[in-house]
C-alpha cells in the first residue's frame, strides 16, 4: 500500500471520504443486525415498548435496536404502554430500503411452542415432542404432544400439577384456552381427542378424501363447534381432516366404542392378541370384565392388565 498524506486532500475529498466511511459503517451495522436476528427466527425475546402506534408497536432490545410488533401479530386482547417489557417470538427479518426490519409475533404457533419449552423441562430435554400447534390467538389453542418415554404422560407433564405449568402460559396469552392432546397415529382417536371438550358417540371416516362425519349427543354439539366455530376449525386444522358435526338424535342406542387394534400405539400387539383370544375385540369389551376375571382368563400378568385398563379408561372416561 502507498501511504497517503491527508494534507494532500482537499476539503471536498475529505468530506466525501468521511461520508463513504460512515456509509460503510452503517451498512456493516445493518448487515450485522440482519444476520443476528435471522439466526434468532423462532426464538422468544424480551423488548421494551418505545412507541405505540395504531398499526404497530416499536420496541427496543437490550442493545437499543428497533423491533416491530405489527397489529396483525398481536393478540386481540393485548394492550401495552410505553416502557412496558413484553415477550414475543422473532418471526422474520424484512429488508426495506436496504434497512433490516425485525418483525415480532405473539400470534404465531412458534410463540406458544417456545413458551411450552420454557415451562416444561421434558420438552426442552427432548423427552416430549410437540407434533403440531394450531391457534386462534386469544381464544383457543390445541397442542398435540408425544412422549418418547413410556413412563412420562405428555399431557400431564405439559399441564403440570393442578395446572401449574400451563397457567403461566395462559396468562401470557391473555387467557387463551389451551387444549393439550396426546398425539396418536390413529386418525379416529386423534379426531376424538382434538374435539375436546366435546364427547363424541360415533364417527364415519373417509380416509381418501380426508373427511369425517362426527356424531354427538345434542348437548355436546355446541361444545364440539365452539364459540364462533373455533373448536371445530382448530380440530380440523390439527388433524388435517374436514369435520362435519351431526346430532345423534337416536339417543343412547349404542355406546361409543373403539377397536382394540386402534390402541396399538399404546398397547403392545401381543397383549391385544391375547385379549382378542378371549373375545375382547374392543375397548369396552375389556372394561366390561373385572381385572380378576381378565387375569383368570388370559395369560397376562396383573400389572399388564392394570396398565391396559388404565389406557382404555383414559379414553372412555369422558363418556
Amino acid at each position: 500500500f502507498e501511504p497517503i498524506d491527508l494534507y494532500d486532500f482537499g476539503r471536498r475529498a475529505i468530506l466525501a471520504a468521511k461520508q463513504t466511511l460512515a456509509s460503510r459503517i452503517s451498512d456493516l451495522k445493518k448487515n450485522s443486525l440482519a444476520k443476528k436476528y435471522s439466526e434468532r427466527i423462532g426464538e422468544i425475546i424480551s423488548a421494551e415498548v418505545y412507541q405505540v402506534w395504531k398499526k404497530e408497536i416499536l420496541l427496543l432490545d437490550e442493545e437499543g435496536n428497533e423491533l416491530i410488533l405489527p397489529k396483525s401479530e398481536q393478540i386481540p386482547q393485548d394492550y401495552f404502554k410505553k416502557g412496558e417489557s413484553i415477550r414475543a417470538v422473532v418471526k422474520k427479518v424484512d429488508m426495506r430500503n436496504n434497512t433490516p426490519v425485525i418483525i415480532l409475533s405473539r400470534t404465531s404457533p412458534d410463540f406458544l411452542a417456545k413458551l411450552l419449552e420454557i415451562e416444561v423441562p421434558e420438552i426442552f430435554d427432548g423427552l416430549i415432542v410437540i407434533k403440531k400447534i394450531v391457534r386462534d390467538p386469544g381464544e383457543r389453542a390445541k397442542v398435540a404432544v408425544e412422549s418418547f418415554d413410556d413412563r412420562i404422560d405428555p399431557v400431564g407433564a405439559c399441564v403440570g400439577m393442578k395446572g401449574s405449568r400451563i397457567h403461566g402460559i395462559v396468562r401470557e396469552l391473555k387467557n387463551e384456552n389451551i387444549d393439550v392432546i396426546n398425539y396418536t397415529n390413529n386418525t379416529q382417536l386423534l379426531i376424538q381427542r382434538s374435539l375436546t371438550p366435546a364427547k363424541i358417540t360415533s364417527m364415519e371416516l373417509d380416509q381418501d378424501n380426508k373427511h369425517a362425519n362426527v356424531y354427538l349427543k345434542p348437548d355436546q354439539v355446541s361444545l364440539a363447534i365452539g364459540r364462533r366455530g373455533v373448536n371445530i376449525k382448530l380440530a380440523s386444522e390439527l388433524t388435517g381432516f374436514e369435520l362435519d358435526v351431526y346430532r345423534d338424535d337416536e339417543g343412547v342406542e349404542e355406546e361409543f366404542d373403539i377397536d382394540l387394534d386402534e390402541f396399538s400405539d399404546e398397547i403392545e400387539t401381543w397383549v391385544i392378541d391375547e385379549l382378542k383370544r378371549i373375545g375382547c375385540d374392543t375397548g369396552r369389551s375389556v372394561l366390561n370384565l373385572t381385572a380378576a376375571e381378565l387375569e383368570r382368563r388370559t395369560d397376562l400378568e396383573k400389572e399388564t392388565i392394570e396398565e391396559v385398563r388404565k389406557v382404555l379408561q383414559a379414553e372412555f372416561q369422558k363418556e
